[in-house]
């Protein structure tokens, strides 16, 4: 019975989807810029994949969604996520979470993403229950395949054509890996290797989703790693660590090479790249522009920065959380996601590119 719900519900998703892009098109009447956004990553743009799963990564508690209308969702951040941000910029409504969704709450898409998980399948084992990414590719493929096997929709390619992929993965592969002292990672590979494993894998999954359909993909950067609060409180100085960062930089590096490869050679799509890294140079240096004043302790968490140990459930956070920068150990308030999602969305080069996704979605 279970099945067959899901079945018409997915059913329903592309019906809608396909109805959305001819909508778009021939009454040219709605709001949406896109008929939808399909979503794929970690925690930072979560919003309630691992609440049933046996996982340690979870934030269906309070305070989380303290500042969110209806709660606690399973967002890991007091109120929304950047991709909650692009999605009303582009017109679409919240887009639901895969093992939640039903009927009309996936007419404008899903999202797949699931905290702790990682491009490798090994990332974020400490937490058990997770959704890897080849795994959320997987949940899409089936969401497509049987649509086109049980109704036949020839429209589907098209509409799928039209849509958003956002995709931002690689911060727990180091976080939840290479860093963790339990895994073997760090003493297999240098900085450099472990960045072209990873990209490698990358490369292969964002093929998978073009072999799909996906052909307006999105894809979001790591951040400054290096001064989130769960690093800061390991520090002895509380600076910033710049080795974890320098960790990193490979991968920045590589995945840029790599979407400009995609952008040359893949007919008929465009990978537009955020640069989240940059973003948060410039928020850490220009913080006070922004209205901040607290840029190295999280709004909600226990120990040296609030940093080591996170956000714990009906922990009491801080008042002005608009003013915070980190809201606990390792993501962003609401207030720099929506920052972040704006840039993202209608900002210059120097954070998105070769366009925005504004421009994205006009193509």
């Amino acid at each position: 019975m279970a099945s067959e719900f899901r079945l018409f519900s997915l059913g329903f998703l592309l019906f809608a989807l396909v109805n959305n892009a001819i909508c778009q098109e021939e009454e040219g009447t709605r709001n949406a810029l896109v008929p939808a956004m399909f979503i794929f990553g970690d925690s930072l743009i979560d919003n309630g994949n691992n609440n049933n799963l046996p996982s340690f990564a979870k934030a269906n508690y309070f305070p989380y969604g303290i500042d969110f209308n209806g709660g606690p969702t399973g967002r890991f951040s007091n109120g929304y996520t950047m991709v909650d941000v692009i999605a009303q910029l582009l017109g679409l409504p919240l887009i639901p979470p895969y093992t939640e969704a039903s009927g009309d709450q996936m007419r404008f898409g899903i999202n797949y993403a699931s905290a702790a998980a990682g491009i490798l399948d090994i990332t974020g084992r400490n937490f058990v229950g997770r959704i890897p990414f080849n795994q959320q590719i997987t949940n899409f493929e089936s969401t497509v395949n049987q649509i086109r096997s049980n109704l036949g929709v020839s429209d589907v390619g098209e509409a799928l054509a039209k849509s958003i992929f956002f995709v931002g993965m690689g911060s727990n592969d180091y976080l939840n890996n290479y860093l963790m002292p339990n895994y073997n990672t760090k003493n297999q590979y240098n900085a450099q290797e472990f960045a072209s494993l990873l990209v490698q894998q990358y490369n292969q999954q964002l093929m998978r989703l073009y072999n799909l359909g996906a052909r307006k993909f999105v894809i979001g950067g790591v951040g400054l790693m290096g001064c989130i609060p769960s690093i800061l409180a390991q520090s002895q100085n509380g600076a910033c660590s710049d080795e974890v960062d320098q960790l990193v930089l490979p991968f920045h590096n590589n995945v840029r090479s790599m979407l400009n490869n995609f952008n040359t050679n893949l007919p008929g799509s465009k990978f537009v790249y955020i640069d989240i890294r940059n973003m948060f140079q410039d928020l850490l240096t220009n913080y006070r522009q922004y209205g901040f004043s607290e840029i190295n302790n999280g709004c909600c968490g226990v120990g040296r920065n609030r940093g080591q140990i996170t956000c714990l459930p009906f922990q009491t956070p801080c008042q002005n959380r608009e003013q915070f920068i980190f809201w606990d150990a390792f993501h962003p308030t609401e207030a720099v996601n929506i920052l972040f999602g704006r840039k993202a969305f209608s900002g210059g080069s120097d954070v998105v590119y070769p366009i925005n996704i504004q421009q994205l979605a006009s193509l």
